[in-house]
């Protein structure tokens, strides 16, 4: 009886032991995201924007917040010691001149480039062109300036892409048909800048790793790379210097308000589907918690001191539109609506509101022909103002 007893003990408390393991969480990780998310989401207080920071002169807080971004953007290749421009080929179009360029974009980097320059006497207005990243590796610049002088191929890639995202408008011949210089390069990874071996979506993290190991970072490689064009096109003897603007859709838009708060050689913006904040992007359905193409966007740490419209906020009180998109799956609404009322009150805190433009379109990911003619009009009048 006492043995009986004994094995039912064992029995009932062995079961009670499964049981309990089977109640246990077994997991860590939630679609991508730590389990602790949230907890995560929560220390982030942003203790370096305008308004959280210590320092309530405006000038002086532009000055800090920006050096942490660079701070956060190390390590960087040197600036070039010279352009060395050349011109490899020509193209008339109605009323400006495709040219195919080289450049030195850094120490390290001599980088192909389109410059669009329209006829006539300059300095004219100029604007950089950024092009998308679209999980589309093949082309770069071509996605913003038609091509000249390439294979068939190339050609129909760029051409099926302005149709697919720009509304089958070239946005940089767009501009240089209304009077403006235009310069687009490729990102580091795309077309020119591409792979050795071939296209490999799975390379871009690779890419980032490895310089994530070397105390670097892709994403702000491609964000110097902006800022040293920039110079580059304000330098050019037929640019206005005062009139040096930027514009991008999708990662593109990224780049361009992280231009304007980088460089001062920027006097306006304009970025097309891509402003939102980091307690919105960071959700177990966002787009950005796949990794991919969130890896080009990414400066390290640099959200433990600002969110993205603290960051866009550094190009303040500088002329700056922002278009999203409500049928925009990749950019939650109320984030955009955060972002967009985080960045508001820094612009009218400076007397400056009306040069802040905001707007959700009813569109989805996408750059429309309505959308281009308000992003060129906004630019005639902010930089065209005195033609």
């Amino acid at each position: 009886m006492r043995l009986f007893v004994i094995l039912f003990s064992f029995l009932l408390f062995a079961n009670r032991t499964v049981k309990a393991q089977t109640d246990t969480i077994s997991y860590g990780v939630i679609k991508n995201m730590p389990a602790f998310y949230e907890q995560l989401k929560q220390q982030l207080t942003y203790p370096e924007a305008w308004g959280n920071s210590a320092t309530k002169d405006f000038g002086k807080w532009r000055t800090e917040a920006r050096k942490t971004v660079m701070e956060c953007m190390q390590n960087l290749p040197p600036a070039p010691k010279e352009y060395d421009m050349s011109v490899v080929g020509t193209e008339q179009r109605a009323g400006y001149e495709a040219r195919k360029i080289w450049f030195n974009v850094s120490e390290w980097s001599r980088i192909p480039a389109y410059l669009l320059v329209p006829d006539g006497k300059g300095p004219f207005p100029a604007i950089i062109m950024l092009h998308d990243h679209g999980a589309h590796f093949s082309i770069g610049k071509e996605k913003m300036v038609r091509p000249f002088g390439v294979s068939p191929e190339i050609s129909a890639d760029a051409g099926d892409w302005v149709v697919r995202c720009y509304d089958g408008q070239y946005t940089g011949d767009y501009f240089a048909q209304n009077g403006y210089v235009v310069l687009s390069i490729d990102a580091l990874f795309w077309g020119e800048r591409g792979r050795k071996e071939g296209i490999s979506y799975d390379g871009q993290q690779a890419l980032a790793s490895n310089f994530m190991q070397m105390g670097a970072s892709w994403g702000a490689f491609i964000n110097i790379d902006d800022v040293r064009s920039a110079e580059f096109l304000a330098s050019l003897p037929m640019v206005d210097k005062e009139k040096v603007g930027c514009l991008g859709f999708s990662m593109g838009a990224y780049r361009s308000w992280m231009l304007a708060a980088l460089t001062d050689c920027v006097k306006a913006s304009a970025s097309i589907c891509w402003m939102n904040t980091t307690e919105h992007l960071m959700t177990l359905t966002n787009n950005q918690n796949k990794g991919g193409s969130a890896y080009s966007m990414l400066i390290p740490n640099l959200r433990r001191y600002l969110d993205y419209p603290h960051t866009a906020s550094i190009a303040c009180p500088k002329p700056s539109l922002f278009f999203n998109g409500a049928k925009d799956k990749l950019f939650p609404v109320a984030g955009v609506k955060d972002a967009y009322q985080a960045m508001r009150e820094v612009w009218e805190s400076r007397h400056a509101g009306d040069r802040l433009v905001t707007k959700i379109w009813e569109e989805k990911h996408f750059f429309n022909k309505e959308m281009q003619k308000e992003a060129l009009e906004f630019f005639n009048k902010e930089m065209r103002n005195n033609d």
